[in-house]
Parts: structure tokens; sequence; C-alpha cells
């Protein structure tokens, strides 16, 4: 479909990277469902944090499909071409760059989609990273700093001049964070400047949109990143439709529950029974968002302190859902 050096990526349909949310366990959750590539949670330019707990489960890329895309994030030029160096010998093969993130904790480091206030910084970062490193390095922005300084047309020309192998948009502005509704004429128009791979990116969350996005703006694939918590499934709903216009059904309950079992013990495996419960929570609760019945169940399984207790608690749940249907 489209390449990323010299990675053949075969479907139209990646999976944003998001903090908290992308580990490992679920990466590969989403790459069987029919994701055409994931990108890792961003990962500190210090290296001096690296062996915390959350770097050391951010850093693990055992058993991953290739390519291996890692996103790293920072503010320091000669810190970022350093974080990709190790990042490539730790078994990357995609460098990716944030400069998208709108999170304040990121933004107040002069980092994420706060650098796109100083063009010349992102010129340093850019040439930086691409010079010390001999993989691809792709690169996620929004469309500028706030709706008065929508300045990511210049941003892409920027990162294509540097050799960026890639670029990621979300369709808004740092000042928007993830409020109202996503705008893709700044994405269309960055189509127009540039020639290297882009994707589209921001609420897209049904095969549908993912179509339309892609005609609006003329980009080669769409970023999913929120619409996928909770529904890894989606991925490959969209890929199918892209590639034949058939729209597949939601899976069946008894596909979901073994979904859900099968990610639950990933990450009880990944992270380790108290680590591993405790995160679990916030993903069985996006998983079942929609579902009627859920608030009081929600609230027992976030009382629930061992694995053993929520794989138990899921499949009575299921089974209580089967008996109802």
């Amino acid at each position: 479909m489209f390449r990323i050096g010299p990675y053949s990526i075969d479907n139209r349909v990646i999976l944003a990277p998001m903090a908290g949310v992308t580990d490992r366990p679920f990466r590969q959750l989403c790459r069987r469902m029919g994701a055409g590539l994931v990108v890792s949670e961003m990962v500190t330019s210090d290296s001096r944090l690296w062996h915390t707990r959350k770097s050391s489960f951010r850093l693990d890329h055992t058993g991953e499909a290739e390519p291996r895309s890692i996103q790293i994030a920072g503010g320091d030029p000669e810190m970022m071409a350093e974080a990709a160096r190790l990042n490539v010998a730790n078994g990357a093969q995609i460098i990716d760059i944030n400069m998208g993130c709108p999170a304040k904790k990121v933004c107040n480091k002069a980092a994420g989609s706060a650098l796109l206030r100083d063009e010349e910084l992102v010129n340093d970062i850019l040439q930086a990273v691409v010079t010390a490193v001999d993989v691809p390095v792709t690169l996620k922005i929004r469309t500028g700093w706030c709706p008065d300084t929508r300045n990511g047309v210049r941003i892409a020309e920027m990162a294509q001049a540097a050799g960026i192998a890639a670029l990621a948009v979300h369709g808004r502005t740092r000042a928007d964070r993830y409020q109202g509704q996503a705008e893709y004429d700044t994405i269309a128009r960055i189509r127009e400047a540039i020639s290297i791979p882009l994707f589209a990116n921001g609420d897209i969350d049904s095969p549908q949109k993912a179509a339309r996005v892609l005609e609006h703006t003329g980009a080669d694939a769409v970023m999913i990143g929120r619409a996928a918590q909770g529904r890894p499934w989606l991925l490959g709903q969209i890929a199918h439709y892209l590639s034949t216009g058939e729209l597949l059904p939601e899976p069946a309950l008894a596909k979901q529950q073994e979904i859900l079992l099968e990610h639950l013990q990933a990450l009880h495996d990944f992270y380790g029974d108290y680590l591993g419960v405790r995160i679990a929570r916030k993903h069985v609760g996006w998983y079942l968002q929609n579902s009627s019945d859920n608030r009081d169940f929600r609230q027992r399984f976030n009382q629930l302190e061992t694995a053993s207790d929520q794989v138990s608690a899921i499949v009575a749940f299921f089974a209580a859902r089967h008996e109802a249907a």
C-alpha cells in the first residue's frame, strides 16, 4: 500500500501511539486484529529515566511483529538523537517523533505539540534525529499550536526536507486538545505540499468515516486512536472496508469475550499479577463502555485484586449476557 523506508505496509490502517494505552499487549492484539502498523507509547528522550518501572515496560518489544515503530518525546535535539540511537540498539526499526501530544505535563517541558511554537527547534530536532540513525524516522504533529497559528503545512514541508519518511497529522491544534470536531482541510493542504506518506488522524471511528477522510485529504492511511480502545477489531473492520467496500459486522458476543480474555491474559502475563490487575481495569472499562448493564459490574470489577478473579468475573459477565440475548 505504501512504504516507510524499506518497509512495505500492507494496509491503510495504523494504530496511533497513545500513552498509557498502546503498550505491548495492546499493540500485539491490534496487529492480530488487522492493523497494518502499530506505534508504541511515547518513550522519554531522557535515558536517565529509563531505569524506572514505567520505562522498562515501554522499552520491551519482545515478540513484536516487524516493523517495530517506537515513539520518542523530548525537546532537546542532542538528547532526542541519543534516544533514537539507543532505541535502535534496543530493536526499534522505525523511530517516530512526538510533536502531537497535547498533555500539559508534556507541553510544559517544551515537548509534544508545544514544539510547534518553535519552528527552528522543530527543524533542529528533525535534523538531529534523522542524522543520528540509519532507520526511517517518522513524525506525528497537530495542525498547529492554536487555531490562529495553524503552521502544519510549514512543519510538513520542513519535515520532508529534513528526510522524515512519513508524517501523521491529528486534525486539531494543541489548544483544541480533544475538544470539538477534528478538521481535515489542513491535512488536505499538507497532502498538496508533500509527497512522503501521510496519515490522517482524529475522530475516525468507523469504516465509512475512514473512507471519507481518506477521500477528503488524499492521505495514504488513517491513524486510529481512541476509537480502538475497547474495540481493537475496528482496525480490521476499517482495513477490510477500505480494500473491499464490504462492512463487517461487530464480533459476536462469544468472539468479544474471547478477545477480551486474550487481552486480559496478556496484560497479566506482561505486567505481573499486581500491576496487570490494575491496568486491566481501564481496558475492561473501555470494552464494556457501550453495555447498558456495565456500571454495577465495573464497580465490582474494579475492586477485584487477583488475575483469576478478573477472568472469572468476565466469564460470568458474558454468560449472563448470553442468557439475556
